[in-house]
C-alpha cells in the first residue's frame, strides 16, 4: 500500500451538466482524458480501458507514453499491417511506435515508475474514495484473483492520478465511495476520476464535480451520498 499526496490537476472554470445525452462510451472518455493531459507530459496509461487514452492524443501535445514492460515513445494501438508481436503494451495489446521510442529493462522502467518521472498515469479502479484513496488491485471476494502489476508504483510515483472508470457498478452500486471497502492500492493518491457520467476532483474532503452527462449534481449527491461541489 502507498501513500502520496496528490499535486494540483488543471482545473477547470465551471461545472458543465450535459443533460441532453447519456453516459459517455469508453472511447468519447478516453477522448476527454487525452485532452487534459498536459502538453509534453510523460504519461502511463494502465492496463485495460486507460490504454485507449493513446488513440486520442494528438501530435500537437508531445505526449510521451510510457509502459512499464519497457518502452517510451509509444504510439496508438497498432493496427492491421502495423501489428508487431514483439511490440505491445503492458496489457499484451500490440501498438506502434513514434519517432524516437526507446527500449529499456523492465527494472529500469519500475525506476522511472517509482522516482518520480512520470507526470500523470492513469489507472483503472473497482473504487475510489472522497480523501483520494485508490482501490484497483483485488476486490477481496473469494476466488477473485489479485493484479496488483505496477499500480502501487504508479500511484506513488506518478504527479498526477487520474483513474477513468464506470461511475457506478453493473448492480448500480457507486463506485466513487466515502471511503473505500477494498484492499488499497494507494492512500489519498487520485488527483482526478474520470467516469462514464462525470469528472471529479477528488482530496482535501470535499469532491468538486467538473462535468456532468446524462445526469445533474443534484442527482449524483443523492445517488453518491458524497459532499459533491460545483465549481463556479
Amino acid at each position: 500500500m502507498t501513500t502520496r499526496k496528490p499535486t494540483a490537476a488543471t482545473t477547470r472554470a465551471a461545472t458543465v451538466e450535459d443533460l441532453d445525452r447519456g453516459p459517455l462510451s469508453t472511447a468519447e472518455l478516453a477522448a476527454v482524458i487525452a485532452a487534459d493531459i498536459p502538453a509534453g507530459s510523460f504519461v502511463n496509461l494502465g492496463i485495460g480501458q486507460p490504454t485507449k487514452v493513446a488513440d486520442h492524443l494528438s501530435p500537437e501535445q508531445g505526449v510521451i507514453l510510457h509502459t512499464e514492460n519497457g518502452m517510451l515513445g509509444m504510439g496508438p494501438a497498432a493496427k492491421g499491417g502495423e501489428v508487431d508481436p514483439d511490440l505491445t503494451n503492458a496489457g499484451k495489446v500490440p501498438v506502434t511506435e513514434l519517432p524516437g521510442a526507446a527500449y529499456f529493462h523492465h527494472a529500469d522502467s519500475f525506476a522511472m515508475m517509482r522516482g518520480g518521472h512520470l507526470d500523470v498515469c492513469v489507472l483503472g479502479a473497482y473504487q475510489v474514495a472522497a480523501n483520494g484513496d485508490l482501490a484497483n488491485w483485488h476486490t477481496g471476494r473469494p476466488g477473485d484473483i489479485p493484479a496488483v502489476g505496477g499500480a502501487m508504483d504508479l500511484a506513488i510515483g506518478a504527479k498526477d492520478v487520474f483513474v477513468m472508470m464506470t461511475l457506478f457498478g453493473k448492480d448500480g452500486s457507486p463506485k466513487l465511495v466515502p471511503s473505500c471497502t477494498y484492499p488499497l492500492t494507494g492512500v489519498g493518491c487520485v488527483s482526478r476520476v474520470y467516469t462514464d457520467h462525470g469528472v471529479f476532483e477528488v482530496g482535501g474532503g470535499e469532491i468538486a464535480v467538473l462535468a456532468t452527462w446524462g445526469i445533474g449534481v443534484a442527482e449524483l449527491r443523492r445517488r453518491l451520498a458524497l459532499p459533491l461541489r460545483a465549481t463556479p
